[in-house]
């Protein structure tokens, strides 16, 4: 079912690609998943073949088949030119940042960007000589406002993974391409089953790969998907750096992609269904799931996407800090932790105060973020049931 060497499959569903492509059994004596390539020193047969440099394979760092599969599955999920697999999400946002910089450069990051990728540029792009400013969330068009000569990327993340603000990506894009800027957009939440920024403008597309590409929570992992135009700079400077993702995490990566799309599926519908029963109960101010129709931003999630993620947040009446830590302490089948997408179901509760320059979050009331894992959906109404009620004694 193969259609080229690298595995991809066309003309077919996502469920068909996300089981075929990136397999090549022919070359691995017949076992139907690639296996894990342990390797550094790759061989030369003669002199002719080490000067020439065209066998498939030249040292181990720069790809072996269990990463080339994994990025032949994403290239097609996203439409892009390439993919480059990396050892996290945040190795994905600043090797696609530095791709498109130079010292003296400016660059644009929306206030509702994943927290770490704000430390890199606070810090270490600030620290090479490239400025950062952040930009609302909900700027769309306004972007091109914001622009000076010397911008030259645009960092946006469509839903923000805090407070779910749904970004206009077409007029991102025309505003950054006008500008003579490349739009990078973090695509984690919506994956490119629900979302495809490229389509919509984007010159890369990043994903925290470690989240619902590998779906079991035991594995980090990232990649960088490109146009054409912007595939050169990002695979010179993963390979000034050094960043290669081993075999070990890329075989975890694609055996969660073999499944991804049933996952979604449910992390989707089970998700929605308990947004929705949240909307109903007291001490709930607000729930901020794009697949809402209460979203202020719904009109725009249903114009560029088909599809929701597991993640949300929800905002509760204003209480003391024992009132969170009741809410969160007594949960029986949630449990705090900081990554999402695994088949376990987690809450944290979230403070915003320096993370948000541009657009200050103004919002009274506790926030938390929830993600919907795999579990019974009753099962986890009756946690967060006596976790409000819980919240409310207290407060």
């Amino acid at each position: 079912m193969n259609d080229n060497k690298n595995g991809s499959i066309s003309g077919h569903s996502i469920e068909t690609i996300l089981t075929h492509a990136g397999r090549k059994p022919e070359e691995q004596f017949g076992f139907v998943n690639t296996p894990v390539y342990r390797g550094s020193t790759v061989l030369f047969k003669t002199l002719d073949d080490i000067e020439a440099q065209q066998q498939r394979y030249l040292y181990g760092r720069a790809g072996n088949p269990t990463t080339d599969g994994v990025e032949a599955i994403v290239t097609q999920l996203e439409g892009a030119y390439r993919t480059r697999l990396v050892p996290s999400g945040l190795a994905a946002i600043t090797i696609a940042l530095l791709s498109c910089v130079k010292a003296g450069d400016d660059i644009l990051v929306s206030d509702s960007a994943y927290e770490p990728g704000r430390v890199f540029s606070d810090g270490f792009l600030a620290r090479m000589g490239v400025a950062t400013r952040y930009y609302d969330p909900r700027i769309g068009a306004g972007l091109a406002e914001l622009m000076r000569p010397n911008t030259r990327a645009v960092l946006a993340e469509s839903p923000g993974s805090l407070t779910f603000e749904v970004q206009d990506i077409p007029a991102l894009a025309k505003a950054a391409h006008a500008g003579g800027a490349r739009l990078v957009v973090d695509n984690s939440w919506a994956s490119p089953l629900y979302h495809q920024p490229l389509a919509l403008g984007a010159d890369l597309v990043v994903h925290a790969g470690t989240k619902m590409f590998v779906g079991h929570s035991d594995a980090f992992a990232g990649t960088i998907s490109t146009t054409e135009e912007a595939w050169a700079e990002v695979e010179r400077t993963r390979a000034h750096l050094g960043v290669f993702t081993a075999g070990d995490e890329a075989f975890l990566v694609a055996r969660g992609l073999r499944t991804l799309a049933i996952r979604m599926k449910e992390h989707q519908d089970r998700a929605l269904e308990i947004a929705r029963w949240l909307e109903g109960q007291e001490e709930v101010g607000q729930v901020l799931h794009p697949a809402l129709p209460s979203h202020p931003d719904h009109a725009l999630w249903e114009r560029d996407f088909t599809g929701s993620g597991s993640l949300f947040s929800v905002l509760l009446a204003p209480a003391p800090r024992a009132s969170v830590a009741a809410f969160v302490d007594g949960l029986g089948l949630f449990t705090m932790g900081y990554s999402w997408g695994g088949y376990e179901s987690l809450c944290i509760p979230v403070k915003l105060g320096k993370n948000r320059t541009a657009r200050p979050w103004t919002a009274d009331g506790n926030l938390f973020r929830l993600h919907i894992g795999l579990e019974g959906v009753d099962d986890l109404k009756a946690d967060l049931k006596a976790a409000i009620e819980r919240y409310a004694r207290t407060r």
